[in-house]
């Protein structure tokens, strides 16, 4: 009992999260993001953490949940494969991608493991939020893949969805942890026709069935979220686009995954993006979408405000929110929960959509780390190539081991517009960026 209150204590600690992309804080890497609003009118998002730049994932998941978009609560540990919170007891195995429903009462947590033999799996809780207990193997006839994710139609039938490639599908049993193995179906979508990868996930809007997956269908990577559409749950589906690419937020970017959802009749794209310069590190984020009449979903691009408004350009910007890189720099976690842009070559850029400049600004400043030679930064609004409001001068620095904070003047810059930030150095890796924010000359704080 003591162990078991212990436990509880644990996974209902919280962590409070503002609101921009990504959608979790500095140090914390949470990928392949499945949403669901639940009957509480909340947003919970399951997924993967990530915590080493050499594998995939990690040993346990955490939830996220909000009921804004803006603030973030995390659950830690809400479920575990190794540890003390241990809840799968025939592996050790790493925790891939997952998904969750609900039915009469009872969470269940879709699981999957990285290299077993009996790869899908299901816990149960009676929270949301878990813990999610009780582990158990879904026998999928022997075809062990990944990622599953649950739709539940308007009906009450719930159909199992997992796979790599090819997606496979069945119905679920009414005790939603055993597929009807007469029902399963390969390819429901596949990589040649759908340019399916694989994590899969289904919604119903307006009578069409909308599959969501990892899409593989530009230069050979899975850096996409698409769909296919269907009149019926099990297909046949017709490909019908990409909502999200994640190409160029990390110079290493190779996968996404993600969910649609709606929310205070509002739908959002959930998905990831790269950091570390590697394959492993991933952040959630989000983004608005709409439906066009005939039902198919417009492409959107990757921003900095994610849900919420353009960011006021007086309040101070974590350099780590930049959603387009360009180059050699990434996002890197430089000390325990802080996050900066480093691995800076010359003439590098960082893009931040939107940034709301007000009724203007003549100030930058900056909080940098340089190197011996230092260097500059050219400020850009619209486009990468300009229109330009000016550049700030990065000092060397003799040990190159000390941040300073930098301010200077530029050109007024009003209303709404897409930041762009040029990096000029003598040296790569000159210099490395922490945050900036912009004023006013008259206002108390710039010098």
């Amino acid at each position: 009992m003591k162990f078991r209150l212990a436990l509880v204590i644990l996974v209902i600690a919280l962590q409070w999260v503002k609101g921009q992309n990504p959608i979790v804080p500095a140090g914390l890497y949470i990928a392949d993001p499945s949403a669901h609003v639940w009957k509480d009118g909340k947003m919970y998002v399951y997924g993967s953490r990530d915590e080493s730049p050499k594998y995939y994932c990690s040993w346990d998941h955490y939830v996220l949940s909000s009921s804004d978009l803006i603030n973030w609560e995390i659950t830690k540990n809400a479920f575990a494969s190794k540890g003390p919170n241990d809840q799968v007891p025939y592996s050790d195995d790493k925790l891939y991608a997952p998904d969750c429903m609900y039915k009469d009462g009872t969470w269940y947590l879709y699981y999957c493991l990285a290299n077993s033999r009996n790869t899908e799996g299901v816990a149960t809780s009676k929270s949301p939020l878990g813990p999610f207990i009780n582990g158990k193997v879904i026998d999928t006839k022997g075809i062990n893949e990944i990622d599953p994710c649950v739709f539940m139609d308007d009906d009450g039938q719930t159909y199992y969805i997992w796979g790599q490639f090819n997606a496979k599908m069945a119905k679920l049993k009414p005790n939603m942890t055993e597929i009807d193995q007469s029902t399963i179906k390969d390819s429901v979508v596949t990589e040649k026709e759908h340019f399916f990868h694989e994590g899969g996930y289904m919604v119903k809007r307006n009578g069409i069935y909308y599959f969501i997956y990892t899409h593989m269908g530009r230069a050979n990577r899975a850096t996409c979220i698409g769909y296919s559409t269907s009149k019926s749950p099990m297909g046949p589906f017709k490909y019908g686009g990409v909502i999200i690419d994640n190409d160029h937020c990390d110079p290493a970017v190779w996968n996404n995954h993600g969910s649609i959802v709606e929310m205070n009749h509002q739908w959002y794209v959930f998905y990831h993006r790269s950091t570390h310069g590697c394959v492993t590190m991933r952040k959630a984020c989000i983004e608005p979408i709409h439906f066009n009449e005939d039902g198919s979903i417009p492409e959107v691009e990757m921003t900095t405000q994610g849900a919420g408004k353009p960011l006021k350009a007086s309040t101070r910007i974590e350099a780590e929110r930049a959603c387009l890189l360009f180059g050699n720099v990434r996002v890197m976690d430089f000390e325990k929960d802080k996050e900066d842009l480093e691995g800076i070559y010359n003439e590098d850029k960082a893009g931040y959509k939107y940034i709301d400049f007000g009724n203007g600004v003549n100030r930058f400043t900056v909080n940098v780390m340089a190197g011996t030679k230092g260097g500059v930064i050219d400020l850009w609004i619209d486009q990468p190539w300009g229109p330009s409001i000016g550049s700030i001068e990065i000092p060397a620095n003799v040990d190159g081991k000390k941040w300073e904070t930098i301010s200077g003047k530029i050109k007024g810059a009003k209303g709404v517009h897409a930041l762009w930030l040029r990096f000029n150095a003598s040296d790569n890796e000159s210099y490395k960026l922490d945050w900036f924010v912009f004023g006013n000359s008259d206002q108390a704080g710039f010098r």
